[in-house]
């Protein structure tokens, strides 16, 4: 798949993909009984050039990825020693750490964990990417994933697993006047119930509308019922611990996507009894607790990059790293949001020749900030204004919406989750805008026959940063901290004015104006340290010490494109030739900004 030059490389036909989806997004996992069940019509309300004219058959390769993880892990559970059952209070002692990890992994890649058994978790996170988006074209156009009900598509581009599992629960620090902790881009999987963020977080997507889709939470422990894995489940979380007397209209209703008029509202439309609703919740409980388990695990947050080997005196950082990780913690000011455990604000020519106060940082606050990223018009959500076949609509307010992230939260709104604690949602007007600070770690990482991320004369993984993907490089990423304020336009993306170029020479406006954070937007980089804090991001991808699990598994094409004959293939103009203009923008929808409490600037 080469790099595309111009939009109109991309333009697909909605007849064409109707007549292809039948076809090729029906496989499921073999021996299910429900291999043959007709999807509905695809959902396409998405102009010509939005979706990439490969999406169905880079949907079938992940999916194949997908089942070749989960045969590696089923194989490694076969293997496995049973723990055995001893002490007080009673500890799966000897393998039960690799028993509740191997768990973990074999519900991540289960796609039977899915109305159209056709997504499993790991289809939006593959460990070649990081545990990131898997597709190229997907984080070079529409930036999020399609769900179980194709083409519905999210909003945002999907978080990196790895170290995601050491953001502590959510919790607002009244001195510092900032949130700390949870996790999504807007700290919605608080912690509040499980005390763990990232378990939380592992039971998003299984009801999620636009991904794996169930109606009820019920569902996942039902389909754990006739999970091949189901006497590892019953061995970690106990024996009887998924004997649920379901109703008999209970598989027709997981069949079902999420959001389809036929529920009228409901979250619980499978009719348990208190009794076997109490342990369905256990069951989803135990979900995201293996599950976090498994991310949690050397499997995925492994500490074995080069900067980890450099903390431990066994790598020698080159010039460009260590002139990058200099510039990281000083001139750039990365490290006053991604922690590295060493010293910050250095000046000019001053050195950090002291020892790491942390050896093992996770080069991130745990806060959130607004970086005054433009819209992103490429972004599929924007069109969902239509029904689909079941009646669902997924943004009603089409260009009207604005991403308020953390400040959405707060306020329970549209496309978040409820804030369990209303003590903050006095709060949202001084953090509408703020998106989580992630962990730089693995943000370079790759499958090894695409060698980068940054276009040029090697083969490259296309990636997509941020929450809605705006940025395709991390040169790109570096420049806009470095030249946000320099180069800001009063235009939106695709507008930029006459002899610039966006991205480069021209930044478009602030998709949320409001709390912008100001410590970035004119830093004085040269183009070389901006190459240099590029060079020290690379150096925190995990596999050097010992081999990332399961990296091998990507079987798509890398991205390739001449530097003499494509004006963007570089790391700065990377993805400028899948550039679309804005539309006049209506005002932000007031069921998102009319939300109290209203902030004092509104926001446009």
């Amino acid at each position: 798949m080469k790099r595309t030059a111009s939009i109109s490389t991309v333009v697909i036909c909605a007849a064409a993909i109707a007549a292809v989806l039948l076809s090729s997004c029906t496989a499921a996992v073999q021996g299910n009984k429900d291999d043959k069940k007709k999807l509905a019509p695809p959902y396409n309300p998405y102009p010509p050039g939005i979706l990439p004219g490969d999406l169905n058959s880079e949907i079938e390769r992940v999916l194949r990825e997908v089942d070749l993880v989960e045969s590696r892990a089923l194989s490694r559970w076969h293997a496995l020693a049973p723990p055995i059952l001893s002490g007080q209070p009673p500890t799966l002692q000897n393998t039960g750490t690799e028993a509740i990890e191997t768990l973990g992994e074999l519900m991540n890649f289960d796609r039977n964990m899915s109305p159209n058994r056709n997504q499993a978790c790991m289809s939006c996170h593959m460990p070649y990417a990081g545990f990131g988006g898997p597709i190229p074209s997907v984080n070079l156009t529409i930036i999020a994933y399609p769900g179980t009900a194709h083409f519905r598509v999210g909003k945002r581009t999907p978080q990196r697993h790895a170290y995601a599992p050491f953001f502590p629960v959510l919790q607002y620090n009244q001195t510092q006047g900032l949130f700390f902790g949870g996790n999504f881009y807007d700290s919605r999987a608080t912690g509040v119930l499980l005390r763990n963020p990232d378990a939380e977080q592992a039971q998003g997507p299984p009801v999620d509308t636009q991904e794996m889709g169930f109606p009820d939470t019920a569902c996942v422990a039902f389909r754990l019922t006739t999970a091949a894995y189901r006497p590892l489940f019953e061995l970690v979380w106990g024996r009887g611990s998924l004997d649920i007397n379901f109703p008999r209209n209970t598989e027709a209703i997981c069949d079902t996507p999420a959001g389809a008029s036929t529920f009228h509202g409901s979250t619980t439309p499978i009719e348990l009894a208190p009794e076997e609703r109490t342990k369905a919740n256990a069951a989803y409980g135990h979900w995201g607790q293996s599950i976090d388990s498994f991310e949690q695990s050397v499997q995925v947050s492994a500490f074995s990059s080069r900067f980890d080997a450099f903390l431990a005196g066994k790598y020698k950082l080159t010039a460009d790293e260590i002139a990058g990780l200099e510039l990281f913690d000083g001139k750039g000011n990365c490290n006053s949001c991604h922690l590295d455990g060493r010293g910050t604000a250095l000046k000019p020519n001053q050195h950090d020749t002291s020892s790491a106060a942390i050896v093992n940082p996770l080069f991130t606050c745990f806060g959130s900030a607004n970086e005054g990223v433009p819209l992103n018009p490429r972004d599929a959500f924007y069109y969902e204004t239509t029904p689909d076949s079941s009646g669902f609509v997924g943004n009603p307010y089409g260009f009207g919406y604005r991403d308020l992230g953390l400040g959405t939260f707060l306020r329970s709104g549209f496309g978040s989750g409820p804030n369990p604690n209303s003590n903050w949602r006095q709060s949202a007007p001084s953090v509408d805008g703020q998106m989580q600070v992630l962990s730089a770690r693995d943000v370079a990482m790759t499958p090894p026959q695409c060698p980068s991320t940054e276009a040029g004369s090697r083969p490259y993984f296309q990636k997509a940063f941020f929450h809605n993907g705006y940025f395709k490089s991390l040169k790109q990423v570096v420049h806009f901290y470095n030249t946000r304020d320099k180069f800001a336009f009063p235009v939106t993306s695709g507008h930029c004015p006459p002899g610039t170029i966006e991205k480069v020479t021209c930044w478009p406006m602030p998709e949320v104006k409001n709390n912008i954070d100001m410590t970035s937007g004119n830093l004085g980089l040269t183009d070389k340290e901006e190459d240099q804090i590029v060079a020290f991001l690379e150096t925190l991808t995990d596999g050097f010490t010992r081999p990332y699990p399961n990296i091998d598994t990507f079987t798509g094409t890398c991205m390739t494109c001449n530097p003499a004959t494509d004006p963007n293939c570089s790391p700065s103009r990377q993805g400028n030739g899948s550039l679309i203009p804005t539309p006049p923008l209506p005002s932000c929808a007031s069921p998102i900004c009319g939300v109290p409490p209203i902030s004092s600037s509104p926001i446009p």
